[in-house]
């Protein structure tokens, strides 16, 4: 889905190219003396919502269905076992399917639209009998919320520079300010383009407001080293890093140490103890907010960095694009008819096209989505193309009707791919209507719940069904077990989620992607080979702007994820892969 980040660019006006280098441009000499008061580490936390959640109740009494959740009430709508609950003033919806022994109904409830990022999101939802005719659970959305850290900082010329960090969606790293404060009046002015934000500092309680674009005035508060949690890697300052094993828990994962399965701990301390060495400031630096480690099928490493926990939910971005295949294989399995070859127009009975059909649009299948081959003219690098995610995304209609009026620039097929998301997401489209089924409930049935996910938070398109062209969120515990899934032939603990055959075809060369050729594609996984001495190991990916990666590297029964905020910076955050991961980790590995 469209960031926030992309709705505040776009109030901005244009800011043309940015550099990497808060302090790349050079300063715009300002007069000091007063601003210097305001040096230090200022954070904002608003809180937009949501106003629902936590404890969701049922009632069933004879046909008449009711729920209860944080002082709302309202009827329930029941058609065949699925059951639906509008809550009033839009302030939410239940989507479930009741049990057939009536010991629970599993669902999802679908938020408001959030203020950070514009979108709705269904999160899962698991209602337990309390007694016959009475059903409760907890519902637990995504949290519209905002972390805003601004660092003030003096130069060696005198002048007084400021940088923004939001360290989960990167919107920081878009300016770097000139300061100046005259009788406590504050601006901070982008030298690199238009940007001007003005504000107010109140002496006698030392607050900080800043009107940020469409957000409006913040209150920043002064914060001190073991305060500013997710400006630094680890809050309060940490020692000298010390391996400990992952805990195991009831999410089907098994857990070994290191040497268990045959790495040596010495380069996996080194990565971390330079992750925990990395300072904030206004340069641009890797930021890596999450490492983990599986071999051999069991967990050996897991580290947060940044404010992040195992709880807490991580944007996967473009690394979530990987589900949408995945979602035709579990389809596949559970029978519906479909296959690479499956004519894409065919499963859209419905489509009326807004012109006359190019005939070569008879030829796409499924395959050339998957694989970045279509031939529409859609493509994410290009800001002049109409099937560009930006201009999906700004689609008020069916966005599934939009992309097939998209028209052919080469035939379908063609070996070198396209980066194009539309086509991704329009794989959500086949598979509904190849299932019948929502898609955070096929998802659901055929995923989430066999591989153990524990929450999750899926984004909606405007017309309520899922999109899959980016922008879940997840544990990157659960995350991972994409890659296990995947390396163990589409077995996860025991059970079989995807054949081996489309596995094997998922993860086979099918196209070079003309941004890259050196990099090739499977199924929406990414294909590399990184070597390490002498030896040159195959691996392949789920990969997201900002540094989301899933990786396998089958070779050594490897999966590895890295989870960053570097977004918009992929010089930074590609060294995850070409640097961090051979130097690090795949040099741990013991022979």
């Amino acid at each position: 889905m469209p960031s926030w980040v992309h709705i505040l660019l776009g109030a901005v006006l244009a800011l043309g190219p940015l550099s990497s280098s808060a302090q790349s441009a050079p300063p715009v000499p300002v007069v000091a003396d007063e601003a210097r008061k305001l040096l230090g580490i200022w954070a904002a936390e608003p809180v937009f919502g949501p106003e629902v959640q936590g404890e969701l109740t049922v009632v069933r009494e004879g046909r008449t269905w009711r729920a209860s959740i944080a002082g709302f009430e309202a009827p329930g709508h029941l058609e065949k076992d699925a059951l639906t609950v509008v809550l009033p003033g839009g302030q939410g919806t239940f989507r479930g399917k009741v049990g057939a022994d009536g010991k629970s109904i599993r669902g999802h409830w679908v938020q408001p639209k959030v203020v950070v990022g514009g979108v709705q999101y269904a999160s899962p939802v698991d209602l337990r009998a309390l007694r016959e005719g009475a059903w409760r659970g907890t519902v637990t959305p995504w949290a519209d919320r905002l972390t805003l850290y601004l660092g003030v900082y003096e130069r060696p010329d005198g002048s007084i520079g400021a940088y923004l960090r939001d360290p989960e969606k990167g919107f920081g790293r878009q300016f770097a300010f000139n300061v100046s404060m005259r009788e406590g009046a504050v601006t901070l002015v982008d030298p690199r383009g238009p940007t001007t934000l003005e504000g107010t500092h109140d002496a006698r309680q030392d607050r900080l407001t800043v009107s940020l674009l469409f957000l409006g005035p913040l209150q920043f508060t002064r914060r001190d080293r073991n305060q500013a949690v997710g400006l630094y890697a680890r809050t309060p300052a940490p020692g000298p890093y010390v391996y400990r094993a992952p805990v195991a828990e009831s999410d089907g994962w098994a857990t070994a140490s290191l040497q268990d399965v045959g790495m040596d701990p010495a380069p996996i301390a080194a990565l971390m103890q330079r992750i925990l060495d990395t300072e904030p400031g206004p340069t641009a630096k890797p930021l890596i907010q999450g490492v983990l480690i599986a071999r051999r099928g069991k967990l050996v490493v897991e580290e947060y960095f940044h404010g992040f926990d195992k709880e807490r939910l991580h944007d996967l971005r473009s690394a979530s694009k990987t589900l949408a295949p995945v979602l035709v294989g579990t389809a596949i399995e559970q029978g519906a008819k479909l296959s690479p070859q499956t004519p894409v127009y065919s499963m859209f009975p419905a489509y009326k096209p807004a012109a006359p059909m190019d005939p070569r649009k008879a030829q796409l299948t499924l395959e050339h989505l998957m694989t970045m081959t279509s031939g529409l003219d859609c493509d994410d690098n290009n800001e002049e193309s109409p099937g560009g995610e930006d201009r999906l995304q700004s689609q008020e209609g069916d966005w599934y009707t939009y992309t097939l009026d998209l028209p052919l620039g080469r035939a379908p097929g063609a070996p070198q791919a396209v980066y194009c998301t539309a086509g991704i997401n329009l794989l959500g489209g086949v598979v509904r209507h190849a299932t019948g089924t929502w898609l955070p409930e096929h998802f659901e049935r055929t995923v989430a719940r066999p591989l153990q996910f524990r929450r999750y938070a899926m984004n909606l398109m405007p017309d309520g069904e899922a999109y899959l062209g980016g922008g879940l969120y997840a544990r990157p515990r659960d995350a991972l077990k994409l890659g296990q899934l995947y390396l163990s032939g589409g077995v996860w603990n025991g059970r079989r989620v995807v054949s081996k055959g489309w596995v094997e075809r998922s993860t086979a060369r099918h196209s070079v992607m003309s941004m890259s050729p050196e990099r090739t594609y499977g199924y929406a996984w990414w294909r590399h080979e990184l070597k390490v001495g002498e030896r040159v190991y195959a691996e392949y990916e789920a990969g997201g702007n900002g540094g989301q990666y899933v990786m396998v590297i089958p070779e050594l029964e490897l999966t590895v994820m890295f989870t960053g905020g570097n977004y918009g910076q992929f010089n930074l955050w590609k060294t995850f892969r070409e640097e961090l991961l051979p130097r690090y980790i795949l040099a741990a590995v013991r022979p």
